[in-house]
């Protein structure tokens, strides 16, 4: 499975990836206070969580602060990435292992949650389908997974996308260049309506499927590990 943005090996975007995830994703702070919260809620104090996509290490630094029982798997396909995540995490190394590849890659738990934060967007269909199912093959029944990404809320994706571009400048971008920033997203992004990515949830094997969160075309969901997958 190959991650279909080149870009993320270079470690010019490795390095400032933390400042423009910022910039671009609204709340990101409180957001993944929610994520730590979401998964607490099936994961015991001393919980094993598995990070899909773990570049940067954003989301597993805030976790590993507010959670000083868990321990953290981390998976990325990206070398620079996960030279930034070490670089991120070096106060919680004892409690995190990073591994180079995709979720095909990770051991098979079981464990009891998972994270997916801003990494389907970059996956076709099938390969989506494939990580979902094999995030879910190593959770514990009940655990749950959380996730988000951009998505394409109707009738007017383009218009969501645009918004967002806004959001995200700091440079004073007109709408004219906000929209045909979020045309090139959109070639380059696979997007899913949220109905459909609710129904990808579903049919890699999980249930409970609820949207927690929402900013124009962001959207983020917990579902919870059916006891047997699709």
């Amino acid at each position: 499975m190959q991650h279909k943005h080149g870009h993320f090996a270079r470690p010019s975007t490795a390095a400032s990836y933390a400042v423009n995830t910022r910039n671009k994703v609204p709340g990101l702070d409180d957001l993944h206070r929610m994520v730590m919260l979401l998964l607490a809620e099936q994961a015991p104090e001393s919980a094993h969580i598995l990070v899909v996509g773990a570049g940067g290490g954003m989301e597993t630094r805030a976790m590993a602060e507010a959670q000083a029982g868990w321990r953290f798997t981390g998976v990325d396909p990206s070398t620079a990435m996960l030279d930034a995540a070490r670089k991120t995490l070096e106060d919680f190394g004892s409690r995190v292992d990073l591994i180079e590849g995709t979720v095909d890659q990770a051991p098979s738990g079981p464990f009891d949650g998972a994270t997916c934060l801003l990494m389907m967007h970059h996956l076709d269909k099938g390969d989506r389908l494939h990580t979902l199912r094999e995030t879910h093959r190593r959770l514990k029944p009940g655990a749950h997974l959380v996730m988000l990404e951009h998505s394409a809320p109707g009738p007017d994706p383009l218009l969501w996308m645009t918004r967002s571009v806004l959001f995200g400048d700091r440079s004073g971008i007109g709408w004219e260049q906000a929209e045909a920033t979020a045309k090139t997203m959109s070639t380059h992004l696979s997007l899913l309506s949220p109905s459909d990515e609710e129904d990808a949830l579903r049919a890699a094997g999980f249930d409970n499927v609820q949207m927690f969160y929402a900013a124009f075309s962001f959207r983020g969901w917990v579902a919870r590990a059916a006891r047997s997958s699709a």
